[in-house]
């Protein structure tokens, strides 16, 4: 795989993106994105200037506001951005650097402890994957 992205220009002209994907990069694709995708979520948090509306659902009880509305921030607003953003970055971190679960671990219940983990991180990727921005 090659990718090369340009920056964005103050001229109106598109952005100059190149994508080559070689037949081997789609063989195990989750393995292939995430060293990609790690840190962008990284620098994103990093960086950010913001944070979305964040489903308090999504969250640990004590990041949820005491009452919910999604106009307003309240005082653990960024705090769950935070979490969410650390969830993901957990994820692609296990599937980039580390073995799968089943090879480092032993134990059942920790097994599925940690796979529900890093689920869960994939899938608050894909719920948010329009929030990531800066």
């Amino acid at each position: 795989m090659k990718v090369s992205i340009g920056k964005y220009t103050d001229d109106g002209e598109d952005q100059k993106i190149e994508v080559h994907i070689d037949p081997w990069d789609t063989w195990s694709m989750d393995h292939t994105l995430a060293p990609i995708i790690l840190p962008m979520l990284k620098q994103l948090k990093e960086t950010k200037h913001g944070a979305p509306y964040v489903d308090p659902d999504d969250c640990p009880k004590d990041l949820r506001p005491k009452e919910q509305n999604e106009y307003d921030t309240d005082d653990t607003h960024f705090a769950r951005w935070d979490w969410v953003l650390d969830e993901m970055i957990y994820a692609f971190d296990c599937k980039a650097n580390k073995d799968d679960v089943w090879m480092r671990l032993e134990d059942k219940k920790e097994i599925d402890k940690e796979q529900k983990r890093i689920s869960n991180g994939f899938r608050l990727f894909g719920k948010y994957y329009e929030a990531l921005w800066d």
